[in-house]
């Protein structure tokens, strides 16, 4: 079916520029046989469309009326008019209502803020992200300023509660103030219990923070999240212009890239609301907002733990030493985004880099020292038991170590795996023997122990040789004239 305006186009085409249908239906991208149907026709005359009845008719004018006194539901209409006669079902009066109802707009109080009156906090997730050796729920926290519309993010792999207050600290100190009041949605972190007519239930850890540094805490209402429209505008802001396309290769690299972020786009660019750049306004706001304290929040989440048999501290899957001393002991954890620290009442007896991998143990080199030297001495001591029990003589024998030799444990050790090798009988006589000729020494144990095993072959009968060749022997007269002619020529010489 086509409008009128088609139809006289189509007209014009064939009337006044001598176009064939063809031509016409090429023109106007429509069928040819549409094109040769309506220019058989005289006049213009839009095809009437079959209307088709419904069950539901005799009812609608009725149902109307219903949902005008009331906002029923399609369920309970059904079931009205069922009184009334009708026969259909569910379905054709549920689209029915839904065709017909009134739809309602929710409208919202546009909210505004003096400066430095009020920031806004939320938290948004993106994924996740490669820490080491696994991979972590990337969260990243929200502060705006209500007034300036100054922005601060920070990205996370935990939304725990020392990340919380953490992600508050920093953003207070890039800030360089405190604004005096802060909006927060309804988490646990900081609000535990909403209770209608009552005053919400603030966590005593937040709290205590907003005590510290001055602001008050403003909770929005119950389903009321467009109170705190600022921040949610962010979030989704930080999703599509910082991290959408991002390639994160490493969680590492995202603290960097967000503080280069706010500074060359989100606090520098013309705000759609304000029609200014944050930083210009903020430089206003700064003044009118709370000084910082001079000495931060401690943010610690505090837990009380136990040592294992292997003097290690669990957390969240990562196992960390304390001194071998503490074994099994009660011990208080104090729980940073970046530190863990250990006590023992009030003393600091470990201190390590929180880990965000997953399974892996981290120890010390100063933690097992105890435990190995305990382990090296009662080694000792069942040593020279041993080497006591070889001889009555061995206890002078060892003063005589302590007098002659710089580690007489040395030689006592020695002496003890020699007694394993040639047994403890040959060990007691040679160091019996040592008293003799005063030889003390692990050394001197040894020679003498090595002589004494070595076995020499017997000697055996003496023969004496009798054949008559070999008892009378002959020897050549000796040549004297060499002698005589030396002799001759010394005389004449003289």
């Amino acid at each position: 079916m086509i409008d009128y305006e088609t139809f006289m186009k189509i007209k014009t085409y064939h009337e006044h520029h001598g176009l064939n249908c063809g031509q016409i239906a090429r023109e106007l991208d429509v069928d040819y046989r549409t094109v040769e149907k309506w220019l058989n026709e005289k006049q213009y005359h839009p095809r009437k469309q079959s209307q088709r009845t419904s069950k539901l008719d005799p009812f609608k004018d009725y149902i109307v009326r219903l949902l005008e006194t009331h906002p029923y539901t399609a369920a309970q209409i059904l079931h009205r008019i069922n009184e009334n006669g009708f026969e259909g079902g569910y379905t054709i009066v549920k689209d029915y209502v839904r065709k017909i109802r009134p739809k309602r707009i929710k409208a919202f109080l546009r909210l505004s803020f003096a400066p430095g009156e009020c920031a806004q906090v939320d938290w948004g997730s993106y994924g996740t992200v490669a820490v080491r050796d696994t991979h972590r729920r990337l969260s990243f926290f929200v502060m705006v300023l209500c007034y300036s519309r100054m922005m601060y993010i920070e990205f996370t792999v935990s939304q725990t509660m020392e990340h919380f207050l953490s992600c508050h600290q920093n953003a207070f100190e890039r800030f360089g103030a405190v604004p005096k009041k802060i909006m927060v949605d309804n988490l646990k972190s900081a609000v535990l219990k909403r209770i209608v007519g009552k005053d919400p239930v603030f966590n005593p850890k937040y709290f205590d923070f907003a005590n510290h540094y001055g602001f008050t805490i403003a909770p929005c209402a119950v389903g009321k999240g467009n109170e705190k429209g600022r921040v949610e505008s962010g979030v989704g802001y930080v999703k599509k212009n910082l991290l959408a396309g991002l390639e994160i290769s490493d969680f590492s690299t995202l603290g960097p890239a967000a503080i280069e972020w706010l500074d060359t786009v989100a606090n520098v660019r013309i705000h759609g609301e304000t029609g200014k750049k944050p930083m210009d306004i903020f430089d206003q706001e700064r003044g009118c907002m709370i000084p910082l304290p001079p000495y931060p929040y401690d943010i610690a989440t505090i837990s009380q733990v136990g040592a294992s048999r292997q003097f290690r501290v669990t957390l969240d899957t990562n196992r960390y030493s304390v001194p071998a001393e503490y074994a099994g002991a009660e011990l208080t954890l104090k729980t940073y985004p970046d530190r863990l620290c250990i006590y023992d009442q009030d003393k600091l007896i470990a201190r390590h880099v929180r880990s965000y991998d997953r399974r892996k143990d981290f120890e010390l080199p100063d933690h097992p020292k105890a435990l190995l030297a305990q382990r090296k001495k009662a080694r000792d001591q069942k040593i020279f038991m041993r080497f006591l029990a070889l001889s009555h003589k061995a206890d002078d024998y060892y003063l005589q170590l302590e007098q002659r030799r710089m580690n007489p444990l040395h030689h006592i050790r020695q002496i003890v795996g020699l007694s394993e090798i040639y047994g403890d009988e040959p060990v007691k006589r040679a160091m019996e023997d040592a008293f003799t000729f005063q030889a003390f020494s692990c050394e001197y144990i040894a020679n003498l122990l090595e002589q004494r095993a070595r076995k020499l072959p017997e000697p055996g009968a003496l023969h004496l040789t009798r054949r008559q060749d070999l008892l009378e022997l002959t020897v050549e007269k000796p040549d004297m004239e060499l002698y005589n002619k030396s002799l001759k020529k010394s005389k004449g010489d003289s």
